[in-house]
């Protein structure tokens, strides 16, 4: 498997890949450039950073911003606030995905990544529940094809950690290490899974996405990427094979820069895996 680099963004933290099924379109954003993308158009940008986003049922995209989430309408670029949340002026909201049922996860964390001061987040549409506190970097979530365990990642722990996950009411169960990943590798950051239950893994500041079985903990593969900080994937295209990767520029230094030009790219994998679909963000009646 190889890396194509299919835009040459030069991103300052690209982030958050999802690709809507409905419209064949991957959607992406620059945190700190604080920019929406589609594939290597630039559909906005905005005033708040951008942790995260995701296709919603009615057309539009719910995005999670610095300490909340709105609603991003394609035609008139308006923003409609869906809530807030309560967390320190030093916190913003980085990953989050919708779960198989249409709930928006997302997790927040200490911009200076030092302070344990994030949590995990599930919003229903009507409420928002807290459902892990203590966090440093939350980051990559995934869920098992059959929806019933959900994956996690607090990136400094670099371990992926495995919850019993009830569809019906969004709420997690028994926390156990799935598998820790060996420092050499990088940081775990953004994650997402296949059809066979699998974990693909973007490893900032180690050039790769590793393929792991989080049943056995195995290491089933190690794909180099030409960007040092590799921040998160997902699968797409029509037949879901394609893994498409986003990388970022923030912290690199001139030689590290020298080494790995195409920073800040967005890539594209083709797999001989299927993908599991990015959910939608669909609020409960």
């Amino acid at each position: 498997m190889q890396a194509k680099l299919i835009f040459d963004a030069k991103a300052a933290l690209g982030e958050g890949p999802a690709w809507d099924e409905k419209t064949q379109s991957l959607y992406w954003v620059d945190i700190l450039q604080k920019k929406i993308y589609r594939g290597e158009d630039c559909l906005a940008e905005l005033d708040s950073t951008i942790g995260c986003l995701s296709p919603s049922a009615d057309g539009t995209l719910t995005l999670g911003l610095q300490r909340g989430l709105s609603s991003f309408d394609f035609d008139t670029t308006r923003l409609t606030h869906l809530i807030s949340i309560d967390e320190p002026p030093t916190n913003r909201i980085n990953d989050g995905k919708c779960d198989p049922a249409g709930r928006f996860i997302f997790g927040t964390m200490d911009i200076n990544e030092k302070e344990t001061s994030g949590a995990l987040y599930s919003f229903d549409g009507k409420k928002v529940t807290r459902l892990l506190s203590n966090i440093r970097i939350s980051n990559g979530l995934a869920w098992s094809p059959d929806h019933k365990t959900f994956y996690y990642i607090d990136t400094p722990t670099r371990q992926v950690t495995a919850f019993d996950y009830d569809l019906a009411t969004g709420q997690i169960a028994s926390p156990r290490a799935a598998f820790h990943v060996p420092e050499s590798f990088g940081f775990p950051d953004g994650m997402t899974s296949d059809a066979q239950g699998n974990l693909w893994i973007a490893m900032w500041g180690g050039a790769q996405v590793t393929k792991w079985n989080p049943n056995t903990a195995q290491l089933l593969a190690q794909i180099p990427i030409p960007a040092l900080h590799t921040s998160s994937c997902v699968f797409g295209g029509r037949d879901m094979n394609e893994l498409y990767v986003t990388s970022a520029r923030v912290g690199m230094s001139e030689a590290d820069l020298k080494k790995y030009p195409l920073s800040g790219g967005l890539f594209k994998v083709i797999t001989d895996t299927e993908g599991m679909k990015t959910f939608d963000y669909c609020p409960m009646a």
